[in-house]
C-alpha cells in the first residue's frame, strides 16, 4: 500500500491489488476513507467524509494530478 502523498493529515495512497481498475488514488484520515478516480477527477466511495473534507480532497488531487498518474503509471505499469 504505497503512499503517495500526505496533505493536512489525509494520506493518498494505492492498493496493490488493484493495477486492473482504471487509474484512482484512495485517501484516509480520521477513520474515514474515500476512492476517487482520476482523469477526470471524482468521487468513486466515500465512507465517512463530510462534503467540505471531499470538497479539500478534491483540491488536492486536482492540485497533484500529474503526480498521482505518474506515480500510478511507475507502480502499476513498470
Amino acid at each position: 500500500m504505497p503512499t503517495i502523498l500526505r496533505v493536512n493529515g489525509y494520506q493518498f495512497y494505492f492498493y496493490a491489488q488493484e493495477g486492473n481498475e482504471p487509474p484512482h488514488i484512495h485517501v484516509a484520515k480520521g477513520g474515514f476513507d474515500a476512492k476517487f478516480w482520476l482523469l477526470p477527477g471524482r468521487l468513486a466511495v466515500n465512507h465517512g467524509f463530510k462534503a467540505h473534507d471531499l470538497r479539500e480532497i478534491a483540491g488536492i488531487i486536482e492540485a497533484n494530478e500529474t503526480l498521482i498518474v505518474e506515480k500510478w503509471n511507475e507502480f502499476f505499469r513498470p
